[in-house]
């Protein structure tokens, strides 16, 4: 299975409660998850290219066409319209960094995600 096959397999499932903090800045949002060893984030695919830190911990970032292990401290590009998840193979604290100038949360998903058919 794929990572957008398994991606929409879990889509709707929440077991943990990833400790999701919201932070923002000029034209800036930053979402901090916790993610702990063993747990697999599986998430979706971006209008736009954004970067992500690893803070702490060691993850792989697995997409349909690789799989690449980091260690913390690392900053990673995640690039558009590529479905990506992440295994943490240690507790492990990751932040996706968009440039938005929203700051309504409910809206977050609307500027920044990327819809199945767009």
């Amino acid at each position: 299975m794929n990572v957008t096959e398994t991606i929409k397999s879990l889509e709707g499932r929440k077991d943990i409660d990833l400790g999701i903090k919201h932070n923002f800045s000029d034209g800036l949002y930053a979402k901090e998850m916790k993610i702990p060893q063993g747990y697999m984030c599986g998430t979706h695919c971006h209008k736009y290219s954004h970067l992500s830190i690893l803070g702490k911990g060691k993850v792989i970032v697995k997409t349909d066409n690789s799989s690449q292990e980091y260690t913390a401290p690392a900053c990673i590009n995640i690039e558009a319209g590529v479905m990506h998840m992440i295994l943490a193979l240690e507790d492990s604290v990751w932040y996706c960094i968009h440039a938005t100038e929203e700051t309504n949360i409910d809206n977050i998903d609307e500027t920044l995600i990327m819809k199945e058919g767009e």
